[in-house]
């Protein structure tokens, strides 16, 4: 029952890494006033909690999953997913360092809005993170199918 449990806390998870990646995108492009602003400095924040609530949940699959650590740990699929929600992780660095900054200005001034440029910057990040992301239940299939192990 465990085992389930944490397959579908981690299922949830991931589903929601892509929706709030998603809004935030989507948010990006339109964040030229302070409520959307706002906005994307709450869904940033979100991305975050459910990003390291990924991890948590996923590492608990590997060491009180069903299959057991070995099944991952030796499996080279396994370490190619890792591998690609780190390589996510990293490019969210500059839309948060980005979107941080963003918020201190606006409270400094209120008509403050980010150069178009930096948006841009930051839409193509999150794009990156989430075509990059994309492969990741691509290699979770492949490893439920025995692929790698």
């Amino acid at each position: 029952m465990a085992d389930l449990v944490l397959a579908i806390v981690h299922h949830l998870l991931a589903f929601g890494l892509f929706a709030v990646l998603t809004a935030e995108l989507m948010l990006v492009r339109y964040a030229v006033n302070p409520v959307a602003m706002r906005r994307l400095g709450m869904l940033d924040a979100m991305y975050g909690v459910v990003a390291i609530s990924l991890i948590i949940v996923g590492f608990a699959r590997v060491f009180h999953g069903a299959k057991g650590s070995d099944f991952y740990l030796q499996n080279p699929v396994f370490w190619t997913k890792v591998v690609l929600f780190a390589a996510v992780g990293l490019l969210s660095i500059v839309p948060t360092v980005r979107i941080l900054a963003w918020q201190k200005q606006l409270k400094a001034d209120g008509a403050w809005q980010p150069p178009a440029a930096e948006l841009q910057r930051v839409r193509r990040f999150v794009m990156a993170e989430i075509h990059i992301a994309a492969f990741i239940p691509i290699a979770a299939a492949m490893m439920a199918r025995g692929i790698g192990h």
